[in-house]
C-alpha cells in the first residue's frame, strides 16, 4: 500500500495546524498515513559551519529516513509574521543537505490554517512557490481561516474548506 507522510510545520504542543493534519489524515482512505510531529525531530539552527563540525543531527537523519519512505506528503504550516515558521524552515535546510530534494519529486498537498480570516495564506503562498525547488510535485494548497469556527471535536466541520481539502486529498491519492 502507498504511504503518505503528514505533518505540521509547527513545534507548538497546541498547534492548530497539527490538529488540522490529524483531521486530514482521517480523510485518507486509499493509502497508509503516518502523522509526524516536528517536535520529535528537534535540531539546532542550520549553519554550514555547524554542519562541518557535527554533520547532520541524528534527528534530521531520522526525519530524512521517514520522508524517504513516503510516496506522497501533506504539510500544513502556520504563518509567523507572514512567513513559514523557523522550525519548518530549519528542518528544510537540514534535509536539503542530505543528498537530494526534500520531497523527492513526489506529490504534495500544502495546507495552512489560522484563527484569522486569511488562514495563513501568505505562508501557504510561499510554500506553493518555493517547495517545487525542493522536489514537491504540488497537487495544490488550501488555507483555512477562522479555524476555531470551522473545527469542532477534533475534526474540520462540513463546508467549503472540508470539501476543498477532501478534493486535494483524493487528487493526492490518485497521484501516488
Amino acid at each position: 500500500m502507498k504511504k503518505i507522510i503528514a505533518f505540521s510545520g509547527s513545534n507548538s504542543a497546541t498547534s492548530i495546524n497539527q490538529q488540522l493534519i490529524n483531521s486530514v489524515a482521517d480523510m485518507i482512505t486509499d493509502a497508509e498515513v503516518e502523522v509526524l510531529d516536528l517536535r520529535d525531530f528537534e535540531a539546532p539552527i542550520f549553519g554550514v559551519d555547524l554542519e562541518s563540525e557535527i554533520g547532520a543531527p541524528d534527528s534530521m537523519k531520522a526525519l530524512f529516513e521517514k520522508m524517504s519512505s513516503a510516496d506522497g506528503f501533506i504539510v500544513s504550516t502556520p504563518e509567523h509574521n507572514g512567513y513559514m515558521p523557523a522550525v519548518f524552515k530549519n528542518a528544510i535546510d537540514w534535509l536539503s543537505r542530505m543528498g537530494r530534494k526534500v520531497f523527492n519529486d513526489k506529490p504534495v498537498v500544502f495546507l495552512s490554517c489560522s484563527p484569522g480570516g486569511r488562514g495563513g495564506a501568505s505562508a501557504l503562498e510561499q510554500l506553493l512557490t518555493i517547495m517545487p525547488h525542493q522536489g514537491a510535485k504540488v497537487i495544490g494548497g488550501h488555507s483555512v481561516g477562522s479555524f476555531f469556527d470551522k473545527f469542532k471535536d477534533g475534526s474540520l466541520v462540513d463546508g467549503e474548506d472540508k470539501d476543498a481539502i477532501l478534493k486535494l486529498v483524493k487528487q493526492l491519492e490518485q497521484k501516488l
